[in-house]
C-alpha cells in the first residue's frame, strides 16, 4: 500500500503486546497481498487481467469489500469510484509523478470509469466487467480497511489504547493514552508541511486526509494533484485537501475522496445521509493561503480563517487571478 504503518499501544504484558503487534502488522502484509493491483500475483490484478473475458471467482472477503466500495461510489454519485485506475494511468500517476493527459486520452479513459461496468454476482462470488480496460484500483480505500484490521486484533487481545497510522493519512486513535482523554492528532498545513493546520482528539476514531500535495505535478502555474474526479476524468481543482473523522478507517477512507470530488457545497447533500461524520475543508484562499471550512453530519459549523502563504491560491488554481 506504499507506506509505513506504526502502532503506539499501551499494556502491562510486553510479552504479548510484541506478539500482538506482530501479528497486526502481518495483517497489513496479508491484505496488501490480497488488495494491491501492483503486485502481479494478487487476486485483484487477477480480477483486472481476467474479469472481462469471463465471471472471476473471488474469495469472500475481497468480493464483499469490493461490493462496499460500489456502495461508496453510488451513494456519492460516482465522486469515490475504485474503477478510476485508467484515470490515473492517462495522468502518469500509475507508479509516477503525473503528466498532463490530452483530451483524447482523457475521453478514452472516461469511457472505462464508472461501476456500472462492474458486475457483481453475490449468489457464486463472481466478479466481472462488461468491456476490456476496466479496472479495479482500491489504493484509494484499502489502506483504512487494514488500519481497521489492526483495531480489530488488538481490540481481540484486549489493548484498550492504541494509535494504528497508515503512513499518517488513516489513523485510527484506539482509547486513550494514560492520562489523557484521547490522541491528539495533527492535520498538516496544506501549504506549508512543516505547520499544523489543526488539531484533533481521537478516541475510538478515525481520522482521514486526503491531500493535493501528496503527489501533483504542475504546469503553467497550475498544480495538477492525483486525485481524480471521476466523473469529469480530471484531477479535482479548487481543494488543498480534507480531513474526515468518522467511525471507521474504511468509511473515512471513501469519504475524504468523495468529498474532495465534491467540495463543501454539493458534500452537504451527501453528509445528510450521514451520522457521526466530521469534516474540514481545506481550500485555497488568495490572500491568507488557506481558509478551513468545518462540516459535522448535517448542520455546517464553522468557517475559521488561517494564515499561510498568499500566493497559494494561484499556485492551486484558485479563482479567475489563477489565470
Amino acid at each position: 500500500m506504499a507506506c509505513l504503518y506504526t502502532i503506539d499501544a499501551y499494556s502491562d504484558d510486553a510479552d504479548r503486546l510484541s506478539r500482538t503487534l506482530d501479528e497486526a502488522l502481518d495483517e497489513v502484509d496479508r491484505i496488501d497481498r490480497l488488495m494491491s493491483h501492483y503486485k502481479p500475483e494478487s487476486p485483484l490484478s487477477r480480477i483486472n487481467r481476467d474479469a472481462a473475458a469471463s465471471p472471476v471467482t473471488v474469495e469472500p472477503e475481497l468480493f464483499d469489500f469490493i461490493a462496499r466500495s460500489i456502495d461508496y461510489s453510488r451513494e456519492s454519485q460516482g465522486a469515490f469510484d475504485i474503477t478510476v485506475g485508467p484515470l490515473m494511468k492517462a495522468w502518469g500517476f500509475f507508479r509516477g509523478e503525473g503528466r498532463l493527459a490530452s483530451d483524447r486520452d482523457v475521453e478514452t479513459a472516461r469511457e472505462l470509469v464508472g461501476s456500472s461496468h462492474v458486475v457483481l454476482d453475490a449468489s457464486h462470488h463472481t466478479i466481472r466487467f462488461d468491456r476490456r480496460g476496466v479496472e479495479l484500483d482500491l489504493g484509494g480505500i484499502a489502506k483504512g480497511y487494514a488500519v481497521d484490521r489492526v483495531v480489530g486484533i488488538l481490540t481481540a487481545a484486549h489493548v484498550t489504547a492504541a494509535l494504528v497510522s497508515a503512513g499518517g493519512s488513516t489513523i485510527y486513535g484506539l482509547g486513550a493514552p494514560p492520562g489523557h482523554p484521547g490522541w491528539t492528532v495533527s492535520i498538516q498545513d496544506p501549504v506549508d508541511s512543516r505547520k499544523v493546520a489543526r488539531e484533533v482528539e481521537l478516541r475510538d476514531r478515525a481520522l482521514s486526509v486526503a491531500g493535493s500535495s501528496e503527489k501533483s505535478f504542475e504546469v503553467n502555474g497550475v498544480s495538477y494533484s492525483h486525485i481524480m474526479d471521476p466523473r469529469t476524468g480530471r484531477p479535482v481543482q479548487g481543494v488543498l485537501s480534507v480531513a474526515v473523522i468518522t467511525k471507521t478507517g474504511t468509511e473515512g477512507d471513501a469519504l475524504d475522496d468523495a468529498f474532495f470530488v465534491l467540495g463543501p457545497d454539493q458534500s452537504r447533500t451527501y453528509l445528510k445521509r450521514l451520522r457521526d461524520v466530521q469534516t474540514f475543508f481545506l481550500l485555497p484562499d488568495t490572500r491568507r493561503g488557506y481558509v478551513v471550512v468545518e462540516e459535522h453530519a448535517l448542520r455546517f459549523i464553522a468557517a475559521s480563517r488561517w494564515r499561510a502563504l498568499a500566493s497559494a491560491g494561484r499556485r492551486w488554481g484558485w479563482g479567475p487571478s489563477a489565470n
